[in-house]
């Protein structure tokens, strides 16, 4: 038997050993524990793609940035944002596409039904794809990028969002309200875009439904829209419809101004924050749906899986109605009581006003607003 000193020096020395290799242990976990820590607060890296700059897409992508910045993801904070325009070009949307889905990216956050396709096709092939929130989008069901048209929770595993179909039928019966004899409707649409497609096919289905013809005519870019808008007017339109189309939308104000020679109105389904000239927007509040797709790049970002996130269409609506345009139409337009009630925003000669507020001033609106009354009768 060992003498009881040297027991406990054994003991002594096995305690020491012990203390040693726990330390030892801690401190090898020490990085890893300061690494995830590090992981959990590093700012994140998020693309916006956006296919071109017009006023619905711009608002969708304010609407987008002020709700992740109210859950805390501003850039310069939590997040650090690379912006990309493909300034309404294909090509160019593709090579951002694949620039985005190949980088470093926690996030890509996408405006218009081009930037979702191209960002969709080039994210097949990455490795690994990169998690995409998409909004401003008329219908992600029926082009091409995987989105279930009956049950919208299959879907790439890697990608959510919403759709925004517009109320079309609302708008013509909107447009025959404020004229019962209207009959001929022109169209300009680029065969190009997907979404203007869909828009096409449900504006013809309407108008066949309600007794109107729909006369049609393309333009695949913004230089011919003015010869397409003469081939309308050549053919009797009493009216030009504008549909979500980004051409369209890019050559707005050359419709409005040939449509106002001939006299007869333009209504639109995509709703402006300024005046254009048209006589009425029956469409998308763009910034409330961007701030839903803001708050879906919100979960996400802080961990929310995209797979289990449902594409479904929100369709916050908005009506803005122009009483100045009337004066210069050949037909017998008017814009009933019940429709200007209805009205989010009315113009008049004496401004633009905006429901529950005062008049304010408007890049598009000739005069001084007047400080009377918010909702003209």
């Amino acid at each position: 038997m060992l003498p009881l000193g040297a027991v406990l020096k054994k003991i002594a020395l096995g305690l020491s050993l012990i203390a040693v290799s726990a330390a030892i242990l801690l401190y090898s976990d020490l990085g890893s524990r300061a690494g995830s820590k590090a992981n959990t607060s590093r700012q994140k890296r998020v693309a916006i793609v956006e296919q071109t700059s017009t006023p619905p897409l711009d608002d969708g992508l304010t609407g987008a940035l002020a709700a992740l910045k109210e859950r805390g993801y501003e850039d310069g904070g939590r997040m650090a944002v690379h912006r990309y325009n493909a300034q309404g070009d294909i090509a160019t949307a593709n090579a951002i596409a694949k620039e985005v889905t190949s980088g470093d990216f926690d996030l890509i956050v996408s405006a218009s039904t081009i930037s979702l396709q191209t960002i969709a096709n080039a994210n097949r092939f990455a490795t690994p794809p990169r998690h995409h929130v998409f909004g401003i989008v008329t219908d992600p069901y029926s082009i091409g990028v995987g989105v279930d048209p009956k049950n919208h929770a299959i879907h790439p595993a890697y990608m959510t969002g919403v759709g925004s179909m517009p109320p079309i039928e609302d708008t013509f019966r909107l447009a025959m309200q404020m004229d019962p004899s209207l009959k001929r409707v022109g169209l300009i649409w680029d065969p190009s875009q997907a979404n203007s497609v869909v828009a096409t096919k449900e504006g013809r289905k309407v108008c066949t439904s309600m007794g109107l013809t729909l006369v049609e005519a393309n333009a695949e870019n913004s230089t011919m829209v003015g010869e397409a808008t003469s081939s309308l007017l050549a053919r009797g339109v009493d009216a030009i419809w504008v549909s979500p189309d980004l051409t369209t939308q890019n050559g707005i104000h050359v419709i409005v101004r040939q449509a106002k020679v001939a006299k007869i109105p333009v209504f639109t389904s995509m709703p402006n924050e300024t005046t254009i000239g048209s006589l009425f927007d029956l469409g998308a509040d763009y910034e409330a749906i961007g701030h839903v797709e803001g708050d879906l790049a919100a979960d996400v970002l802080d961990g929310r899986d995209t797979a289990k996130i449902p594409v479904e269409n929100v369709m916050p609506i908005t009506l803005h109605v122009d009483r100045t345009v009337l004066k210069g139409l050949r037909d017998h337009w008017a814009l009933p009581d019940a429709v200007v009630q209805r009205a989010d925003v009315v113009v008049d000669e004496t401004g633009r006003h905006v429901k529950n507020t005062q008049p304010v001033a408007d890049a598009g609106t000739k005069g001084a607003p007047s400080a009377a009354g918010a909702n003209p009768k």
